[in-house]
């Protein structure tokens, strides 16, 4: 079997971000499929590597998450077209598994099926255009009415629908009742990430030593509203809490976050540049809880975030500021809490507790871990998809 996989944003673990698409096709790879995959990089020419048995073609699409949304959508557009070429230079294909976002990635699927024959599956990380639309970022009445027309279209022709969370196969079945939808979350990869004591080492070279450490990891962008941390932050300096609050990542709204810190002198906040997987696992090593942040947005409750399920694999504590799947786990799992952003005196409350009792904070620590060894492993959620391709 030949799997033409379509990512505009394939990542690896030393690239480090959202490497979904590296454990899917590589587990594809490892149990006998021919993986050819279409993604984009941003130099100026057409590479093709193997990557552990994967052949990946970059295209040139420079992409930044800085970039603003009619640039966004120009890269969006030279992706489709490109991607679209590349695939009819591809022989022997069995079926495209195509990711999202942006949804213009379904568009690409829908014309290789009707060129090439051969059936999509289309996997959806999150609802767009509805979570732009929310955001405030697409306001125009005719480019949101043409883009959920598109989005039915897609929906409508792919033969397969794969969901990254019960929310989103929600939102997709309320649309196309019809269509039957499956489920497969991101992943815990439990065989790297793993609980550990903490290193005095890494504590003495993070300057943390003795403090309660909270860390983001991730997209800093609008959707994010790290603003909710920092008001944390605020509210635990008054408490005279001795947290320490890390920002590991990069995004559009970094600039403005760090002058917010610098403006309200908020000396518990720390930010790092993105780190790859290797360099994430020594931060994670002295974090005590991870925080998963979303504006308060409905449609972004949806969201399957990958920060959570390393710091499941990695044994952390669980923050949430959004209601939704995440919130239903930490709290039926105790492996975490969510708090009112709009209260950040709730943050404090909450806190204090695993602060004062080390027990309690290293029994929520195992209960994530213990959620991400039976409910998120990556071996599980390949065996879906090979399920769903089979």
């Amino acid at each position: 079997m030949k799997v033409l996989y379509i990512h505009q944003y394939f990542r690896t673990p030393d690239e480090g971000g959202a490497i979904r698409s590296y454990y899917l096709a590589k587990g594809m790879v490892d149990n006998g499929i021919e993986v050819e995959l279409i993604t984009s990089h941003n130099k100026k020419y057409e590479e093709v590597k193997n990557v552990e048995g994967i052949k990946v073609h970059y295209l040139p699409v420079f992409y930044d998450n800085t970039l603003g949304f009619v640039k966004r959508l120009k890269a969006f557009y030279k992706f489709m077209r490109l991607a679209r070429k590349k695939a009819r230079a591809i022989k022997n294909i069995d079926v495209c598994y195509a990711t999202s976002t942006p949804l213009t990635i379904g568009i690409s699927a829908m014309r290789i099926k009707k060129e090439l024959q051969i059936p999509y599956y289309f996997e959806v990380r999150d609802m767009w255009p509805e979570a732009p639309v929310q955001m405030g970022v697409i306001k125009s009445k005719w480019l949101k009415l043409y883009l959920e027309r598109l989005e039915k279209k897609v929906y409508q022709n792919a033969d397969k629908i794969v969901a990254l969370s019960p929310g989103i196969k929600e939102q997709i079945a309320s649309r196309q009742p019809s269509k039957v939808i499956e489920v497969i979350p991101n992943m815990s990869d439990i065989d790297f990430f793993k609980p550990e004591p903490k290193d005095p080492e890494l504590e003495e070279y993070f300057n943390v030593k003795g403090k309660t450490v909270v860390s983001y990891f991730g997209a800093i962008g609008l959707a994010n509203h790290l603003e909710y941390l920092l008001a944390a932050a605020n509210a635990s300096l008054k408490a005279n809490l001795q947290v320490e609050f890390l920002i590991i990542g990069m995004g559009s709204q970094t600039e403005r976050l760090k002058y917010l810190v610098k403006h309200f002198d908020l000396t518990n906040v720390r930010f790092f540049k993105f780190q790859n997987k290797h360099n994430l696992k020594r931060l994670l090593n002295v974090t005590d809880a991870a925080y998963v942040s979303f504006a308060r947005k409905p449609i972004l409750e949806t969201n399957s975030p990958n920060k959570f399920f390393d710091a499941l694999a990695s044994g952390k504590l669980i923050i949430t500021n959004t209601k939704g799947w995440v919130k239903d786990i930490c709290e039926q799992s105790s492996c975490g809490f969510y708090y009112d952003p709009n209260k950040p005196e709730d943050f404090v409350k909450n806190l204090e507790p695993f602060i004062h009792n080390k027990e309690q904070l290293i029994d929520f620590q195992l209960n994530s871990r213990k959620v991400g060894e039976t409910q998120f492993s990556k071996s599980a959620q390949i065996e879906k998809l090979l399920a769903i391709l089979k």
